[in-house]
């Protein structure tokens, strides 16, 4: 049989691609090479209890905010979403002084103020720029966008230099910072459009599942399946085939061959030209570009379980820090200095919660030494690392170190199961200083090849989302994603 769209990875982006291309009418095939789909959404089972591996709250899922339409359209709308505290949805604690941010471009502003009366003028023109980045995220796709000038300048923009030139207390812009730990903070390349991004769709609306990430992916899997698309799990692609310019075969580790006349890759970039031995449209130069990308950091987790009636639920997100130098912690890994703590959504409404994780970024360098082998030097050091998230959670929740297990993944965890080079969080690093080579376009030097995920364009489920679109756009055309997105899309409080 003959596909009309076959996709490489089921990772959120490849989902989501299958899912739209489905819903269009492209006959559609997604091979991935685990047991099953899912990607940095996978969820693991221990003790008949099931973790996140990477998902803990989403953003602008509100009616006319910038995740709406797009879940509208992908049916995710439906699944149990709970709120997040309207008033301290995110807390940042930096040597033990709090400080918590709100929902709400201006009750945002409003809230840090209380605490830096000063910068309250630049509090708001931040959260007018917030808010006017979160409809940036359609401007690709309208055929009437102005906007395009506004989003180069924002990718060639380092984010740490405009918070320095726009606010005078060191401390407000540590904390402004201080929930980017879903992205890799860096002085030197950041991009602002990244920055924005990562900050903003949480500021106009948070959000947690009543359950695990996973419900994300089974529903866009029932869909995917419900318009007539088909998904084969541990189907490993080790070979694209091209033929007179372009792809037309996908040859598995399995020895199945799979024919299609477009292609979709949900892996790494540089992955997928290897996978491209003896075609011709790909350059020795582009692979040698892509291949030289270099990597964001990797996530040590640590997943606490607790008895029931163990730990009050807390519904915020805590991000706690030893000092205030959020820039730069991560590039030492000892002692753990920099923590993110979120908890599960309780499923039987008791108030109490059985689960909580605990993140802190982890270096390549720091564990590749384990990489062929775990011996255990690699258990002391899970442990030691482990206990010093544990420690400097707990200065602030207490009960944490009540917990009955803990169970911790390293970026080897990752590498290992999701195939992600050097277990990079949040894919190919964005440098502002060569923002067109490092925010990748979806087409590809091979006309029916395209590529989707988080190393593309942004990173995250909002980033990853909005990407998929990207691809998809260029499959079916603009205006046909513009239809699907028309209509919930112009963004506010």
């Amino acid at each position: 049989m003959k596909y009309d769209v076959l996709i490489i990875g089921g990772g959120l982006g490849g989902l989501e691609c299958g899912y739209i291309l489905s819903r269009a009418g492209q006959r559609v095939l997604i091979l991935e090479q685990g047991r099953q789909p899912g990607g940095c959404l996978q969820s693991y089972h221990r003790k008949g209890m099931e973790f996140d591996t990477g998902f803990h709250y989403a953003g602008g899922l509100d009616e006319g905010q910038s995740l709406h339409a797009a879940f509208r359209h992908l049916g995710l709308l439906e699944l149990p979403w709970r709120r997040l505290d309207a008033d301290n949805f995110d807390c940042v604690t930096i040597n033990r002084h709090s400080f918590p941010f709100a929902q709400g471009h201006d009750a945002f502003a409003n809230r840090l103020a209380e605490a830096f009366p000063a910068e309250r003028a630049a509090l708001h023109r931040y959260a007018g720029l917030l808010k006017r980045a979160a409809r940036l995220q359609f401007a690709a796709f309208s055929p009437q966008s102005s906007d395009m000038d506004l989003i180069t300048e924002l990718m060639e923009t380092p984010a740490y230099k405009y918070l320095y030139e726009h606010f005078k207390d060191p401390l407000l812009i540590n904390v402004l910072s201080g929930a980017s730990l879903k992205m890799e903070l860096r002085p030197e390349s950041l991009p602002l459009f990244a920055f924005l991004h990562g900050n903003g769709c949480f500021i106009e609306s948070s959000w947690r599942l009543k359950g695990s990430g996973s419900l994300i992916t089974d529903s866009l899997v029932q869909g995917i399946r419900a318009q007539g698309g088909e998904i084969v799990c541990q189907s490993e692609v080790q070979e694209l085939v091209e033929k007179d310019g372009k792809l037309t075969q996908a040859v598995c580790t399995n020895g199945e061959t799979y024919e299609s006349r477009l292609f979709v890759s949900d892996i790494h970039p540089a992955q997928t030209c290897r996978m491209v031995r003896n075609g011709q449209r790909i350059k020795p130069l582009y692979r040698e570009r892509i291949q030289c990308l270099p990597q964001t950091f990797g996530m040590f987790t640590v997943s606490l379980r607790f008895a029931p009636g163990k730990l009050r639920y807390f519904n915020r997100n805590h991000y706690i820090y030893r000092n205030p130098d959020v820039w730069t912690f991560h590039l030492d890994n000892r002692p753990v200095s920099g923590v993110l703590a979120s908890c599960r959504v309780p499923e039987d409404d008791s108030g109490y919660t059985r689960q909580v994780d605990l993140l802190t970024p982890m270096n390549w360098e720091y564990c590749k030494a384990w990489k062929d082998r775990r011996d255990n030097s690699y258990e002391e050091m899970k442990k030691q690392t482990a206990g010093e998230c544990i420690a400097l959670a707990e200065s602030i929740l207490p009960g944490l170190g009540e917990a009955e297990t803990a169970y911790t993944s390293t970026p080897l965890t990752w590498n290992r199961y999701t195939l992600t080079p050097e277990g990079s969080a949040y894919g190919l690093r964005k440098d502002c200083r060569a923002a067109l080579q490092t925010f990748l376009s979806p087409r590809t030097p091979i006309p029916n090849l395209f590529l989707t995920g988080q190393n593309v364009g942004l990173h995250g489920l909002h980033g990853v989302t909005m990407t998929a679109f990207q691809t998809c756009a260029g499959i079916l055309g603009k205006d046909a994603v513009w239809e699907m997105l028309n209509g919930n899309c112009k963004g506010g409080n």
